[in-house]
């Protein structure tokens, strides 16, 4: 027997498909089709890895809690390279600063999505920055959002990443949307529990040899002796680079040298690097500028890097100085964090609830975590530390700082690293291992 269709059913059928969208087949399909996708342009590759490249300008929820919010812009970069390829979101803390393959993307041969974080650069209101919807869940649903209105068209595995910040703000994209990467891959990310880190003083007291940390307190206690004779060389190079220190220029030296010890261990300075004891203001001044960035305390950096300094003061954690052994050389002893980066009208008053619920979920659910991390980095002084109720990964390299990459591994520690991915991301890296063979 028959089945009759009633025409009443094949008229819905065919309003149905006259007005269904059709498939994107393009990326610039794809970006004509969310909704929330302000504008986008077609930009220069930076690399022949992608087939094209675009800059995106996303409209966003300053209250992804209000369905009636505002939004703000969201900047992003959207590289395509092959529908049938794995796709890798770089998950940046900061405002982006190129378009070019992430190291994790070159592994997988992967297409790749930038977000930049909210309320850096030109991602922020036009008015004024709302502080109180600066969390780390306000901007984990931003990304999750992005994240969602691309997975529709893009169906091999998933994986997200970012950089110290970027690799934090990763880590806490995942924890609320534990499902929308199959994978992730946090470099040199802290995990800090308190805007003045005790764990970075006890860190910075074992770090290396006696030696070396012998010779970076006594190189700090030249700078303080010779402040006399540095001070004016470190006047001049502000007055040349048009630096301006409200706190004070002898104020931002004082810091400057309280930070040395930090800035010498997070980018792995070479210890025959530091000058001897005795030797000129010119050449104790040099090596100063070399390594540690005066511009942590200027006026304009800090105005810049406002969102990271309000979010560290209050949710995600920072460190502090440990002063007793300069306490004869310094004028002011008092408030010696992060307090002055504040915008105004705000106190540093730090939330640990959010990193101690970060912190169980790397412990007790954190499944597919790749965490990289240098041995010698003070970053590494508030690493995470998965547990043993999740498959997550730690790799540590030996003597690493924060600039360590995947590629900075000994040989046998990247194969394992990339025996991990191929097997969570279902890519055959034997080929890239074998050309990578350094």
């Amino acid at each position: 027997m028959k089945k009759i269709i009633a025409p009443f059913l094949l008229l819905g059928l065919f309003v149905i498909l006259i007005s269904a969208k059709p498939i994107p087949q393009t990326p610039e399909e794809i970006l004509s089709q969310i909704s929330f996708v302000d504008s986008f342009s077609r930009i220069k590759n930076d690399s022949t890895m992608f087939a094209s490249t675009y800059v995106v300008w996303f409209k966003m929820p300053i209250d992804h809690n209000d369905p009636n919010s505002p939004t703000f812009p969201l900047k992003g970069y959207y590289s395509h390279r092959d529908f049938n390829k794995p796709m890798v979101v770089v998950i940046d803390g900061y405002a982006m600063y190129t378009s070019r393959p992430n190291e994790l993307s070159r592994i997988l041969g992967s297409n790749q999505l930038t977000i930049e974080h909210r309320f850096f650069d030109q991602s922020r209101p036009k008015d004024s920055i709302p502080w109180s919807k600066l969390t780390i869940r306000q901007a984990a649903a931003d990304e999750h959002q992005i994240i969602q209105a691309f997975k529709q068209y893009y169906h091999k595995k998933w994986a997200s990443t970012g950089i110290s910040k970027s690799g934090q703000t990763t880590i806490f994209h995942r924890r609320f949307y534990p499902n929308d990467v199959d994978v992730s891959v946090p470099y040199v990310a802290p995990l800090n529990q308190s805007n003045e880190e005790p764990r970075v003083y006890s860190f910075l007291q074992k770090v290396g040899t006696a030696e070396t940390r012998a010779k970076i307190y006594q190189y700090q206690l030249e700078l303080f002796k010779n402040k006399a004779t540095i001070l004016p060389l470190f006047k001049k190079l502000a007055e040349t680079k048009g630096w301006k220190f409200s706190m004070g220029i002898e104020r931002a030296y004082d810091l400057s040298v309280l930070e040395y010890s930090f800035a010498f261990w997070q980018w792995g300075t070479p210890v025959d690097s530091i000058p001897a004891k005795g030797s000129s203001a010119k050449i104790l001044f040099k090596h100063f500028a070399d390594v540690n960035p005066f511009t942590f305390f200027e006026d304009g950096e800090v105005e810049t890097s406002r969102p990271f300094f309000y979010q560290a003061m209050t949710e995600m954690g920072m460190y502090g100085y440990d002063i007793k052994p300069f306490n004869q050389y310094l004028k002011d002893t008092a408030n010696i964090t992060f307090g002055f980066t504040m915008p105004k009208g705000y106190a540093p008053v730090f939330r640990p609830e959010s990193m101690r619920d970060i912190d169980r979920w790397v412990k007790d659910s954190g499944n597919y975590m790749l965490y990289i991390y240098g041995q010698n980095d003070a970053w590494s002084s508030t690493a995470v530390e998965p547990g043993t109720k999740t498959n997550a990964v730690k790799m540590v390299n030996p003597g690493g700082s924060h600039g360590t990459r995947i590629r900075s591994f000994p040989q046998p520690m990247q194969d394992s690293i990339y025996t991990v991915l191929g097997k969570w991301m279902d890519v055959d890296l034997s080929t890239f291992k074998k050309t990578n063979t350094k």
